[in-house]
């Protein structure tokens, strides 16, 4: 009996800057409908965890799973998810397993956003979310963070979407060779 090595298939890597920015945009929509939530009160209340949880909950695993693998920040930057060693998007199982870990870490953040300038120890509670995504700066080859593991998905680039980053160095080029004359 021997053993045979499958090859993984191979999908278009994602730069590790795309990913932060696409997340960058997804939380930040989820984060701003939360505080409207809140009250001006120290720190942040159960209603704002629980907006912000329901939110999140709809852009990362609703609007993914009934939109081709992309969420609002993901299709901003061409990027879609799949199951890992397979070309199509992940049932919504997966995607609440793997979201429900990449919610608490954002919601971590957000906490550590809304109460950093009272109390600068919670900048803390960003550590989950640092060493969760910072495995996806080692992994060379799939580029998988903690919660891809964990759920077995990939983060892949898509044709489609609107290709945000591609057009803001399109602007700044321009911006520079005007400056330049």
């Amino acid at each position: 009996m021997t053993i045979e090595r499958k090859a993984l298939p191979q999908y278009p890597q994602v730069e590790l800057g795309r990913r932060i920015a696409a997340f960058s945009i997804d939380f930040f929509v989820v984060w701003v409908i939360s505080s409207l939530a809140g009250s001006s009160g120290i720190g942040i209340q159960l209603m704002q965890i629980l907006v912000f949880a329901i939110a999140w909950l709809l852009l990362r695993v609703v609007v993914v799973y009934n939109n081709q693998g992309q969420s609002l920040g993901r299709y901003a930057f061409d990027i879609k998810i799949l199951e890992a060693g397979r070309a199509r998007v992940p049932d919504l199982q997966t995607l609440l397993q793997r979201e429900s870990i990449v919610g608490l870490e954002a919601l971590l953040l957000a906490i550590t956003l809304n109460n950093v300038i009272r109390n600068p120890t919670a900048i803390l509670l960003v550590l989950p979310l640092v060493i969760d995504c910072g495995a996806a700066a080692s992994d060379t080859q799939l580029r998988q963070t903690w919660h891809d593991r964990y759920a077995r998905t990939i983060i892949a680039s898509s044709r489609r979407g609107y290709s945000l980053d591609i057009k803001v160095k399109r602007f700044l080029a321009t911006v520079r060779r005007n400056v330049r004359r």
